[in-house]
């Protein structure tokens, strides 16, 4: 909290009270996904990352420490090492003989895998093992042994709904198990179609087997597989907005998100999955014009407003003839469709307080938001500045000096999130003239 006091020579001071952090050097917060630090500092003091501050690193059950056991808080604000918590692993099983496995997280510790054999191959040992917290398996090792000749006689149809956000779904069945009448012995087993457990597409798949005897005689039998997609209607994007699906688009499961061209926002469900019942959930989303709310009492509510919508490009200049800020004004003014386009949203910030103002669009904000703007970011007083912002409210980028469109377009477009906006506009054939 800071009390905010004018001397005689209008000089701003700013008078820290107890609860501020302390002066002495400080490291930021530690965080150990997957553990955890205990610290301890030199004096108890209440902030557990100042000078001198020990903290032993743990890993959660299952996890393995990388790295030095104790950190310390340094003088040069950093931590004295680097640490990570990385899942255990237990060794790569070994392929049983006429079988397999398959497993769930691959080799990290709490995967199951499933021993299986082919056709005609009975399990022997146990079929699922664990990767347990000392990185060994549970249960004996797994073989497949032959214990009676196959037999031919295939299933019933076979019919499989797709699972969520999927076009496909993997079918299991037993391969067909032949047997000759007269000796027993079969000397070759042909599949005509896709083996069990393969990932079937939407539509119905024939499946037939044909066995020989040593008298080259044959037997076939035939049988169907069916896979059926689940599906909603079709979804569309809101004017003045984009659609993205996952999946085909209205298969169950699928999820589309919606998102809204620069100057609008969002109204309704940011997100809506097909449901089983083939009905999307949520509520239809729709664009409308954004509305920006100037009488908030801090300059990090008003930012608030941009977060993940507005990218913000922040002037500001200690009097509105200053020389940097006409030309810089002049420069933008043409630009405007540029600055729509990559969602920007101008923020001027004009004089030094008490006789300052600041404006977005028509909007005028109040001087004590626009002093505490310029406190929270830092922007000085007495000189002209640019400030750039990401939709994160990330400060990327200053200009003491004005910068061209073409510069601000370049910074820009380097961004992660506006290399997806503009493959989306590109897609809609959203453009500048």
């Amino acid at each position: 909290m800071q009390d905010f006091i004018c001397s005689a020579a209008g000089e701003l001071n700013v008078k820290i009270t107890p609860k501020a952090r302390p002066k002495t050097p400080w490291c930021s917060p530690i965080k150990v996904k997957h553990g955890y630090a205990n610290c301890r500092t030199p004096q108890g003091e209440y902030y557990k990352n100042v000078l001198g501050t020990r903290c032993d690193i743990r890993c959660q059950k299952g996890y393995e420490l990388h790295g030095p056991q104790q950190l310390i808080c340094q003088s040069s604000k950093r931590w004295s090492g680097k640490v990570l918590c990385k899942q255990k692993r237990c060794p790569t099983l070994s392929m049983p003989t006429n079988g397999g496995f398959k497993c769930l997280d691959g080799a990290y510790f709490g995967s199951r895998c499933e021993y299986y054999c082919s056709p005609g191959y009975q399990l022997k040992g146990d079929r699922i093992v664990t990767c347990m917290d000392n990185k060994v398996w549970s249960g004996r090792p797994a073989s497949c042994v032959d214990t009676e000749p196959p037999r031919i006689q295939c299933p019933s149809v076979k019919e499989k709904t797709a699972e969520p956000n999927k076009l496909t779904a993997r079918v299991f069945w037993d391969t067909p198990e032949g047997r000759d009448t007269a000796d027993g012995i079969l000397t070759d087993v042909i599949l005509k179609g896709l083996p069990p457990g393969s990932h079937f597409p939407e539509g119905d798949h024939k499946i037939q087997y044909t066995v020989y005897d040593r008298a080259e005689n044959k037997g076939t039998c035939k049988f169907l597989v069916k896979v059926r997609v689940r599906r909603c209607v079709k979804l569309n994007a809101p004017d003045n907005g984009y659609i993205k699906c996952s999946g085909d688009g209205n298969n169950y499961g699928a999820t589309c998100e919606f998102s809204c061209i620069g100057g609008y926002e969002l109204q309704g469900s940011p997100a809506r999955v097909c449901q089983y019942n083939l009905g999307w959930s949520g509520v239809e989303p729709t664009c409308a014009p954004m509305n920006i709310n100037v009488n908030v009492r801090t300059a990090a509510a008003l930012l608030d407003q941009f977060y993940e919508k507005r990218r913000l490009l922040i002037i500001s200049t200690p009097t509105a003839a200053n020389f940097f800020y006409r030309m810089q004004l002049g420069m933008l003014q043409p630009a405007q469709c540029g600055l729509d386009l990559r969602h920007v949203t101008v923020v001027e910030l004009v004089g030094v307080f008490p006789a300052q103002i600041g404006r977005i669009g028509v909007k005028l904000l109040p001087p004590s938001l626009a002093l505490q703007l310029r406190l929270l970011l830092r922007i000085p007083h007495y000189n002209f500045n640019i400030v750039v912002m990401d939709k994160h409210g990330m400060d990327k980028e200053r200009y003491p000096f004005p910068a061209t469109p073409a510069e601000l377009f370049a910074l820009i477009d380097n961004f992660p999130l506006r290399k997806e906006e503009m493959k989306l506009q590109a897609e809609i054939g959203q453009s500048c003239p």
